[in-house]
């Protein structure tokens, strides 16, 4: 069995720790020999302090793991087998700016949802394309795995606008989900099976089983009555109304709270804007304390504090479908992949999020048909949404970037887009080389 070569782009990320993490707890089936962690010249401090941690952490576990650092992409790249981005372009200061600028107009600011999300794809499908380009050159045969958000269109821009199939989606918001239904059962969570499909950041769970028992009906009561308000670190907690739930009849994630409960959370949001600082401002300083902790030379696993972070267990899911497309595993898990038929009235060569089984030659998703008439125009919206974004992404056209922004469910209207849409590409004109369009200075 030889070794395997796996490169981490945005290998600076806080969450590097976990995905070092779940290498060692695979090492007897993910034979891992290099592990390169590379990120550009703005994160070689963050890159410096992560790659000594995960080089204390694999020193500790024993394992014959050779830890690289480099700012060179290419260099990482050459021959890896599984390639993993983490990155952030902007870094958390242009998430601020996604999250600050929209609610100045009275609108959602979120990092992937709304006119947040539409920037921030605009800002990394062109890098993404980018690493490809340098894949099918020094790695073809490598897998890509993507924990980049907004990772729905970023899969929908990969599979449209690339000829690279050996490419899947990851998000951690179905891992949650289920962890959340176990609690509510008081079950450990291998007992618990949930069907997923949707998009990414809107997939429901269509049907939850218990030992193979379908408890659908039983958990949606649960959650109806505020048994468990099932959330994220960056998405607060407002419950549900009951009878909305129970009508609903599936599972939402806890995104679905920007759609279902839109005017509660941009006046919460703004609440905490003013209070506290936005979501990326209280992240800002959460990253200052853990890198804090990861300079500490008597640190030598992830710490507990990263759990804070809304994104946890993203790396512990990249690390799960490694291992089951390196081992042809077969078992089933979320995944952002084409849709192939999976989810009726989507086109087959769209990016879905979908309960997959997991093969050697990558993800194949389980056909569920028809998605509840409840939600499937939501679902159909926001497709279209991420099509048009991945479009303007790719082209830099200000019109498609316009369109994508209107006809996103959190805008109201085409002149208020209109006037987020320039004040944001005029925020973040240094990361959007493609844009030509001379938006005014915001006022």
């Amino acid at each position: 069995m030889s070794g395997l070569k796996i490169a981490t782009i945005g290998g600076g990320s806080s969450y590097t720790p976990e995905l070092v993490e779940g290498f060692i707890r695979r090492y007897e089936e993910l034979p891992i020999t290099e592990l390169w962690l590379v990120d550009v010249e703005e994160g070689r401090e963050k890159l410096r302090i992560t790659g000594a941690l995960a080089e204390r952490m694999v020193e500790e576990a024993g394992l014959p793991i050779k830890v690289h650092t480099t700012l060179d992409r290419r260099e990482a790249l050459a021959g890896a087998d599984f390639v993993t981005t983490q990155f952030r372009v902007g870094s958390l200061d242009a998430r601020a700016l996604d999250e600050r600028i929209p609610l100045k107009h009275g609108v959602i600011g979120q990092e992937t949802n709304g006119p947040g999300g539409l920037m921030k794809g605009l800002r990394t499908i062109p890098v993404l394309l980018s690493i490809i380009e340098d894949m099918e050159e020094l790695c073809p045969d490598a897998w890509l795995i993507n924990f980049t958000n907004p990772a729905g269109m970023v899969t929908e821009a990969v599979y449209r606008h690339t000829n690279w199939r050996r490419f899947v989606g990851l998000c951690n918001v179905p891992v949650g989900m289920q962890m959340g239904t176990a609690a509510m059962l008081d079950v450990a969570p291998d007992r618990v099976h949930i069907d997923f499909a949707g998009l990414n950041h809107m997939v429901f769970g269509l049907h939850i089983y218990l030992d193979g028992r379908e408890v659908t009906t039983e958990v949606v009561d649960k959650l109806a009555s505020g048994e468990s308000g099932m959330t994220m670190r960056n998405i607060v907690d407002l419950g549900w109304d009951p009878d909305f739930l129970r009508a609903l009849g599936v599972l939402p994630c806890p995104y679905h709270r920007y759609y279902y409960k839109t005017k509660q959370m941009l006046e919460r949001e703004q609440q905490e804007a003013e209070e506290e600082g936005t979501r990326a401002e209280v992240v800002q300083q959460l990253e200052h304390e853990l890198f804090e902790l990861y300079q500490d030379t008597e640190l030598r696993e992830k710490p507990e504090q990263l759990s804070q972070r809304g994104g946890a267990y993203y790396s512990d899911a990249a690390c799960s479908l490694i291992n089951s497309i390196y081992n042809d595993k077969r078992d089933i898990q979320p995944v952002n992949t084409k849709n192939n038929g999976a989810i009726s009235g989507i086109d087959p060569g769209s990016a879905v999020e979908v309960s997959s089984v997991i093969t050697k030659d990558g993800p194949r998703p389980i056909t569920v048909g028809e998605l509840p008439v409840a939600v499937q125009g939501l679902v159909q919206q926001i497709k279209s949404f991420e099509r048009v974004a991945a479009e303007a992404a790719v082209s830099g056209s200000y019109e498609k970037a316009l369109l994508a922004m209107t006809i996103n469910p959190l805008v109201q209207s085409d002149e208020l887009a209109k006037t987020i849409l320039d004040e944001m590409l005029d925020a973040h004109r240094a990361y959007l080389p493609r844009f030509t369009h001379p938006a005014p200075a915001a006022e």
